[in-house]
């Protein structure tokens, strides 16, 4: 048998096909964990998941680790040739993830010997990969804070934006939390604001 997985954000199509290309079973797989776990132990029921190969438009992450983990063979499909390869199923329609699912996985069954298998990564890999992910995550969420930042600074407190070298800076944020308008500053003088400096030791 030869499963086609198609990538959502959100949901995934999932299509199970026999050695002569009939369909076995569709899913439709919310990304949650439950709803994965589960559908691991239902395609195990199906057949061998060693005998089971798993052709996705991916090479890494977290999906792809858990399809290895499951004891699925996965088969990298490059995005380019299998974009290549869709007129062999007809005239294009309306795009689904069920639909893709299954000419992914009619791919594995027809084309499985070219395509690279992908090697489940070592734990140490994986775990790194994971915090790599996150603090990119982290990076842009803060990236984009920032900016929202300056855009009402540069509206309605203009000063406060300038005033140290750098907004994101912890000076910064303490002087914008003990004056957040240019009305709470409008009695801060030379005096006061040496005193700030120095209680942040800047």
């Amino acid at each position: 048998m030869f499963c086609g997985w198609d990538w959502g954000s959100t949901v995934h199509g999932v299509c199970l096909l026999d050695d002569n290309g009939v369909t076995v079973k569709t899913w439709m797989v919310n990304h949650a964990d439950t709803e994965l776990a589960a559908l691991f132990v239902e395609l195990a029921q199906l057949g061998d998941p060693a005998l089971i190969p798993v052709a996705i438009e991916r090479g890494e992450g977290l999906v792809v680790g858990l399809i290895a983990r499951a004891g699925h063979p996965v088969l990298m499909v490059e995005p380019a040739a299998f974009k290549a390869s869709r007129p062999r199923w007809g005239a294009a329609g309306a795009k689904s993830d069920a639909a893709d699912a299954f000419m992914l996985a009619d791919y594995a069954r027809t084309d499985g010997h070219r395509l690279r298998r992908v090697e489940p990564l070592e734990r140490a890999t994986r775990e790194l990969a994971a915090l790599v992910r996150a603090r990119t995550s982290l990076v842009e969420a803060r990236t984009a804070a920032s900016n929202q930042l300056w855009a009402i600074l540069a509206e309605h407190w203009p000063g406060a934006a300038m005033l140290f070298h750098k907004l994101t800076a912890q000076i910064t944020l303490a002087f914008l939390a003990n004056y957040p308008t240019p009305r709470s500053a409008a009695r801060l003088g030379e005096g006061r604001m040496h005193q700030f400096c120095r209680r942040h030791s800047y």
